[in-house]
């Protein structure tokens, strides 16, 4: 069976049929999910760290953009003697961080969100 976790909580009940024909979830166990704390403590943490490491990422990416636009010469500065310049690590940073938060954020999706998942399953049985 599909367990689909809606990002938002509703109080419609035509928005609360079409989630659970959606997810393969009858309504009663849906509404069941819908009202478990632990549902709502699971959408809560999971929003909060998804906001905070966006957060992160916005702020690296945006302050090398404004390097780029309005410091483009320390963006030039060569690195030693060699071609590599100050902004071509700097660059590369940006995309390793993305890919280092997405790795954070699977790290915890496996943890602690699933384990929260799996109570909830659990308890709207």
């Amino acid at each position: 069976m599909r367990f689909v976790v809606p990002a938002g909580i509703t109080n419609n009940p035509k928005e609360e049929a079409r989630m659970a024909e959606e997810s393969g979830l009858e309504t009663a166990r849906l509404n069941r999910i819908l009202q478990n704390p632990k549902y709502h403590e699971l959408v809560t943490k999971r929003r909060r760290f998804a906001w905070f490491l966006s957060t992160i990422m916005l702020i690296l990416y945006y302050t090398f953009i404004l390097l780029v636009a309005f410091k483009p010469s320390f963006l030039a500065t060569p690195i030693g003697a060699s071609i590599v310049t100050v902004g071509m690590p700097l660059g590369a940073g940006v995309i390793v961080s993305a890919f280092l938060l997405t790795w954070i954020f699977v790290l915890r999706a496996n943890g602690a969100y699933d384990r929260l998942t799996n109570e909830i399953k659990e308890m709207t049985k």
